[in-house]
């Protein structure tokens, strides 16, 4: 499964003590990352609320973030207390490297903020009806025939903004731009992350049951290869699809969809045809803008795709290349009114921004694009 798919989301009502419970359970050496991200993805599938909640980090203040989750800065304090008990041991790592520079690190400093750009609803269908023509004929797009034996490898820049407290002060800081690499099977079954700041230098394996000993399934949360290349291509079927198979979930049926959608971009290798077909079902979903201006984690500006999601304030965008059309990244800015933390998250702050670096079929696990298998 593509483990970056999952979005948090706050634990709570009647389940929150089983999911305590297991926090406390022995794990193996070397499998808490591992069970993390499985009861995280959980967390989401089960228990997402309609209203966000705020965030603050374990009690040591300065841990890195959890890989798996993009809008950390959502999740409340129990969920985020769950994930440190599961991590006990875990952040021990004194050397939190990672393929793109031995030793790297994952600091924090900062906030990111960023200029508001304008949103217009006019133009939006037929924006995204070129993207869609763009993506459908871009070899880039999508892998039309992966072996089983292979992987589908995703490197992209990332950055998250947090609230971080340590004591009784809560301060608000983003994390340092840093490279994820992270490679999966066609099955899902098998799979590797290395992140700074995350993992240990030589990452961690993303193969195996789940905490509860059963085989993940593939869902649009969390998909495989092949479970994508299964999806209709159809731009009405998908988005039936889509909003079915989300029902219940996010702030709302149609931001849920919109960002079930940004997260297929972003961090899965969609077929060609599936891509086109997302953008299309994407102009049907009511509230979606064009922005005239964004700026993904690498520094690319470009057109943005946008939709505000109104009980947070905050907006996502997805972003293009003005001249090819290809997708950059995505980010997530706050746009109005405040959130977070004793409402640290003002208008202009940059909650997550992301860059797709590079998209490949390699023939192993670790083997950097390029590589001799």
């Amino acid at each position: 499964m593509n483990a970056d798919l999952s979005r948090p989301h706050p634990a709570g009502g009647d389940d929150e003590p089983l999911l305590l419970e297991f926090a406390a359970r022995e794990l193996p050496a070397g499998r808490h990352q591992f069970h993390k991200e499985r009861l995280m993805a959980r967390i989401h599938e089960d228990l997402r609320p309609a209203d966000a909640a705020t965030a603050a980090t374990p009690a040591r203040g300065a841990g890195p973030r959890n890989p798996f989750l993009r809008r950390a800065v959502l999740v409340p304090a129990a969920a985020f207390a769950l994930a440190g008990a599961l991590a006990t041991g875990f952040f021990a790592y004194v050397d939190r490297g990672a393929v793109d520079g031995p030793g790297s690190t994952v600091a924090t400093g900062p906030v990111l903020t960023t200029r508001i750009g304008a949103a217009d609803p006019k133009g939006t269908p037929q924006l995204l009806d070129r993207i869609s023509l763009a993506a459908a004929s871009s070899p880039a797009s999508g892998s039309a025939a992966v072996r089983a034996d292979q992987f589908l490898y995703v490197g992209s820049k990332t950055a998250t903004t947090y609230v971080r407290t340590v004591g009784s002060k809560s301060e608000l800081v983003s994390e340092e731009l840093h490279m994820r690499h992270q490679w999966n099977s066609p099955d899902g079954t098998k799979g590797w992350l290395i992140e700074p700041g995350n993992t240990g230098p030589e990452g961690v394996t993303l193969e195996g049951p789940d905490e509860t000993g059963r085989t993940p399934q593939p869902s649009l949360n969390s998909p495989s290869h092949d479970y994508l290349v299964a999806l209709p291509t159809d731009p009405d079927a998908l988005l039936r699809r889509i909003y079915q198979e989300t029902a219940g979930r996010g702030n709302g049926p149609d931001q849920q969809a919109f960002t079930t959608i940004g997260d297929l971009l972003r961090g899965s290798h969609p077929p060609a045809a599936l891509t086109a077909a997302l953008y299309k079902a994407a102009a049907k979903i009511p509230g979606v803008v064009t922005v005239d201006d964004a700026v993904d984690a690498a520094g690319r500006h470009g057109i943005a795709v946008a939709r505000l999601d109104e009980q947070s304030g905050q907006r996502e965008e997805w972003i293009f290349d003005r001249g090819t059309l290809a997708f950059l990244g995505e980010r997530t800015v706050q746009v109005k009114g405040e959130s977070g933390e004793q409402g640290l998250i003002k208008p202009g702050t940059v909650v997550f921004t992301a860059a797709v670096m590079t998209r490949a079929v390699v023939d192993r696990v670790k083997q950097m694009p390029g590589a001799a298998g």
